[in-house]
C-alpha cells in the first residue's frame, strides 16, 4: 500500500501502526525532497561561482603588472619604520571610542591581517575618509 493510498482512508479508521508508518514515510519523503533541492542549489551556486570568479581570476592574472610588487615592497618598508606611530594612533583611537584616557589602555600586540579587499573598495574607502577630514 502506497502512502497516497494510506492517506485516502480517514485517520480515525487507521491503526496506530498505520499512522506511525504513514507519518514516517511522509517525513522521509519530505527530508529527501529538501536534501535534493539543497543539492541542486549547491550545484547551481558552485557553477555560478566558477563562471564568475574563474573569469575574474583569469583577467586579474593577465592585468597584474610586475611594478606592483615593487610598490608593495616600498609600502611594507614604510610600515615597519612607523610601528610606534601606528601603535600610538591605534591606542588613541581605542581611547577615544571608549571615552577613557590612553593611560588606561595597553596595546600589547598588533597583527596585520591579510587584505582580501579589492583595489576599488580600498580606493572608495580612502576617498570617504579623506572627504570627512
Amino acid at each position: 500500500m502506497t502512502l497516497l493510498e494510506k492517506m485516502k482512508v480517514s485517520i480515525d479508521q487507521m491503526t496506530m501502526a498505520e499512522k506511525l508508518g504513514g507519518s514516517l514515510q511522509a517525513t522521509v519523503m519530505g527530508v529527501s525532497i529538501v536534501f535534493v533541492a539543497l543539492m541542486f542549489l549547491f550545484l547551481a551556486i558552485t557553477i555560478m561561482e566558477k563562471m564568475l570568479y574563474g573569469a575574474e581570476q583569469k583577467k586579474t592574472k593577465k592585468e597584474v603588472p610586475v611594478p606592483v610588487e615593487a610598490t608593495i615592497e616600498e609600502a611594507e618598508e614604510e610600515d615597519t619604520t612607523s610601528d610606534t606611530e601606528l601603535v600610538a594612533v591605534i591606542t588613541a583611537a581605542i581611547a577615544a571610542s571608549l571615552h577613557t584616557s590612553t593611560h588606561n589602555i595597553v596595546v600589547r600586540n598588533i597583527v596585520r591581517t591579510s587584505e582580501n579587499t579589492p583595489a576599488w573598495a580600498r580606493a572608495g574607502r580612502g576617498e570617504q575618509v579623506q572627504s570627512r577630514l
